[in-house]
């Protein structure tokens, strides 16, 4: 593989294939002598975990594991990972994984060192300032999937698992300090994973770019990443091993998370809602949402949709492009719709409800209301 670089923005980023080499050298830069590192429980005994394992010990970092890290993480997975660290006298965490971990081990090196409950960190207001900033532990983030972009966020999705509404919890150091983006961690990704969270990374950019908000540097990034995406997402669905794909995926991954910083919107309030529920994969079932929602907010973005088609040199304009998103959709195997993933009609009042709640609701074209809302969950299901 060609692609070897290190970036700053919007974090230290070593980017290239075997750089994960480099991740006892990070941690030394950060001051991390005593790591935790926190996967999922899928990742937990996989070859590159271990390896990685083999990797800190090698370094006398130790090998310490929390892998108690559910799909779609809640606050019980994080007060069980932040025992763990107190447990375990640890001064920084390895986010290893996919969203779920990554979000996951960013909030325990966060609420590791706070006395006030996860929720009084919710991303409103200025609530964030009510953390102890000094208190927060050093992170270094390993991506294994190309997807989320979590690895470049300030920011932690868990559900509340009282309620099983997801919530977005903020600080400006949650952001690691230090992103190791290698792609031969993401060749052993099954297909499923690799178009799930492809999709989120292009549905990332596709929202950003949409939102009313004015962010003009998000805009330029996100078109970019939906080419990236449009490019490389069918050749690693088609050939996993494609190394240099899969490094350009994980730079549009990272590209969708800085760009969402812009606003997300109906996709994303959907798809938080159903995942809470039916413990859906977010990427994917945001790929299944995502033509429903297009279909919603024609009158406010075809302007927009018009120029993302240009840009990607698609052909036809506003329909054009709604046709090559059924086209990809049809070609990575997304299913049609949420009935198909299992989600069901009976709890559409409830999940009209948690969408319209979500804070990426507020940034949709299209004003949401009970009654698109519920008629959007209806197209889509």
């Amino acid at each position: 593989m060609t692609l070897t670089a290190n970036w700053s923005y919007p974090t230290a980023i070593r980017f290239g294939a075997g750089r994960i080499a480099e991740l006892a050298e990070s941690c030394a830069a950060v001051g991390i002598r005593k790591p935790l590192l926190v996967t999922d429980k899928g990742l937990a005994n996989l070859p590159i975990t271990h390896a990685t394992r083999d990797l800190m010990e090698a370094a006398g970092l130790g090998r310490a594991l929390f892998a108690e890290v559910d799909p779609n993480p809640t606050e019980l997975n994080m007060e069980a990972g932040v025992k763990a660290y107190r447990d375990g006298g640890h001064d920084g965490v390895i986010a290893f994984g996919g969203g779920s971990g990554l979000d996951l081990g960013k909030l325990i090196a966060f609420m590791a060192g706070q006395t006030r409950p996860v929720w009084d960190f919710e991303d409103i207001g200025d609530w964030w300032t009510r953390a102890n900033a000094d208190a927060i532990a050093p992170i270094i983030a390993v991506p294994t999937t190309a997807g989320t972009g979590s690895e470049v966020g300030r920011a932690s999705v868990i559900v509340n698992s009282r309620d099983h509404v997801k919530k977005i919890i903020f600080h400006p150091k949650i952001l690691p300090a230090i992103v190791i983006s290698d792609p031969e961690l993401t060749v052993g990704m099954p297909p499923v994973i690799t178009v799930g969270t492809g999709m989120d990374a292009f549905i990332h950019c596709f929202e950003a770019f949409c939102s009313p908000n004015f962010h003009p540097m998000s805009q330029g990034i996100a078109l970019e990443g939906m080419r990236l995406v449009k490019e490389n997402l069918p050749k690693v669905f088609a050939d996993g091993t494609d190394i240099e794909a899969r490094g350009q995926m994980m730079a549009a991954a990272a590209m969708g998370a800085v760009a969402f910083q812009k606003g997300l919107g109906a996709t994303h309030a959907v798809s938080h809602s159903v995942g809470a529920i039916y413990n859906t994969h977010h990427g994917l079932t945001n790929a299944v949402v995502l033509p429903s929602v297009i279909a919603m907010n024609k009158p406010a973005i075809i302007t927009k949709v018009e120029s993302i088609a240009r840009y990607l040199d698609i052909s036809g304009g506003f329909e054009g492009f709604a046709d090559y998103i059924l086209a990809l959709r049809q070609e990575l195997k997304v299913p049609d719709k949420l009935r198909e993933l299992g989600v069901g009609t009976d709890r559409i009042d409830e999940m009209t409800r948690m969408a319209l709640e979500d804070p990426s609701a507020g940034g949709n074209p299209v004003k949401m209301d009970a009654d698109n809302t519920r008629a959007l969950f209806e197209a889509c299901i």
